[in-house]
């Protein structure tokens, strides 16, 4: 059964500062899309890598010269675009991974428990369950608590069948929160699989330098 990696590097990240799109900005001397790219392009269990970028990044975005790489011009919204990469995809493999280009410390790890669980599930993502305390506030008061019990973190990369979940984008066009929201729209069971706490989305200027530890410690870099 072949798999592919749909990482999604077409949003704008203006929370990330630096004039560029975040995806394209650089980390340990690759941008950050690439770093998510290596981690399904050397994950045995990845058939296909596909990445969707932004109509406006197509001629000039850095993304990485892979053999076989699949580049698609996404749209308008994370679905419609999540849908463009979907749709090349359509006849040439049977599940499919779908993943932030903005999470380039993903490990294979996380990348495992999602593919292991979709020999069995309709469909499966990584997540960590809240452990903080919950507030609720109001003109920067705490105004009272609220129940984690129950509660997770969602990550990606969100793995599905991949008919399944393009009928899904296709029955829904107007979207949803991410593709898990979509998938239950239409009625499938998604299996819980364990996040990271590594696997952090990078959204504010601070996130580049704890990615770059991460990586760095992973990897083996020395600290310069």
């Amino acid at each position: 059964m072949k798999t592919a990696a749909v990482i999604v590097a077409a949003g704008r990240g203006s929370r990330a500062g630096g004039g560029v799109p975040k995806q394209w900005r650089p980390l340990l001397g690759e941008t950050v899309a690439a770093h998510s790219l290596r981690a399904f392009q050397r994950h045995p269990g990845i058939d296909q890598l596909v990445l969707v970028v932004h109509p406006d990044d197509s001629p000039a975005a850095p993304w990485p010269d892979m053999p076989g790489l699949l580049v698609v011009s996404g749209g308008d919204t994370r679905s419609a675009s999540v849908l463009a990469g979907l749709a090349a995809l359509e006849d040439r493999v049977q599940r499919v991974l779908i993943h932030d280009a903005a999470r380039p410390c993903v490990s294979s790890e996380v990348i495992d428990g999602v593919l292991a669980a979709l020999e069995t599930a309709q469909a499966a993502a990584p997540a960590v369950p809240v452990v903080d305390a919950l507030w609720t506030g109001a003109d920067g008061l705490v105004t009272g608590t609220a129940d984690r019990t129950g509660l997770f973190r969602a990550q990606t990369p969100q793995g599905f069948d991949l008919t399944k979940i393009l009928a899904a984008h296709r029955d829904h066009p107007q979207g949803a929160d991410d593709d898990v929201a979509l998938a239950r729209l239409n009625g499938h069971r998604v299996s819980i699989t364990p996040g990271d706490e590594d696997n952090l989305k990078i959204t504010m200027p601070a996130d580049f330098a704890r990615a770059e530890r991460i990586l760095r410690a992973r990897d083996g870099h020395q600290t310069g």
